[in-house]
Parts: structure tokens; sequence; C-alpha cells
């Protein structure tokens, strides 16, 4: 098997449930330079600030009550995030903005999005990096891209 490649022109996605990042590699495979394409911020505050309600209570046939746990709100809109960005994504391969696409994200994150790719995103992934990059600056998410994919 070979090593995924940062390739020119190729898209890289740094996310978490809150934020991403889309960038196009204008430089080569052994010297990135990495450009903003696109950002994304997702306005989602702590489920206590978010929903009011108290957990349901639910009954069965024979009498016995049992307490049903609170929607985590917070975490319902991280998802729903991921998979705006997975849409998103896929349009923008379908109209021929990228041909190959490297994603770094943390796993639950990650795990949200993949459950959201259509086939065709799915074929243009050539790496998945289980790490949260959000907060470095780009000069740093070149040189950590680099450094996983030669791992």
């Amino acid at each position: 098997m070979t090593k995924p490649r940062l390739e020119k022109d190729a898209w890289v996605l740094i996310a978490d449930g809150g934020r991403a990042l889309v960038l196009r590699n204008d430089g080569d495979e052994l010297y990135p330079n990495l450009k903003v394409v696109q950002t994304y911020a997702n306005e989602n505050p702590a489920t206590h600030e978010q929903g009011t309600d108290r957990p349901g209570r639910t009954n069965d046939a024979f009498g016995n009550k049992s307490s049903v746990g609170q929607t985590d709100w917070h975490q319902q809109a991280e998802n729903n995030f991921m998979h705006t960005l997975a849409s998103d994504l896929d349009k923008q391969h379908e109209a021929g903005a990228f041909k190959s696409l490297i994603i770094a994200a943390p796993p639950t994150a990650l795990g949200e999005l993949r459950k959201a790719e259509s086939a065709n995103l799915k074929k243009a992934i050539v790496a998945d990096i289980h790490k949260d990059w959000t907060h470095m600056p780009i000069y740093e998410i070149e040189k950590a891209v680099t450094k996983a994919l030669a791992e």
C-alpha cells in the first residue's frame, strides 16, 4: 500500500465539532503551501444554555417508571455541523473543486463526518488524521500534515 501524499491542489480539512478550515495546497508534496479556501464556525453554546426541558419519563407495560436521558443539544449541534460540512465538501468535489482530500479531526468529529460522507466524497479522501489542529496556525498545520503522512 502506498503512503498518502499531499499533492498540489489537494484540499486539507482541519475540523472539530465547532469550527473547520478548508485549505488548498498551492505548493507540492515536499514543500506544502496551504492557502485558506473556506472557514466554518458553528455557534454552539453548552447544553445547559440550549435546553431547559427536564428529562422525560417512560412507563412500561408492568407499571415501571424510568427516566429518559437528557438530550445533549451541544453534541447534536456538533453532529449537525459535521453533516453540513460533509454535504458542502461533496458538492464542491462534484463541481471539480478538488480531486483529493486529507482530513484532520478528533475521533468523535471524524466518526460523525464519516457517517455523512457520500460514496463520491469517500473516494476523494486519501487520509484521515485523528488530531485536533483547529487552534494551530497554518504554517504549523503544513508541518503537522507532512509529518503525519510520512509516518
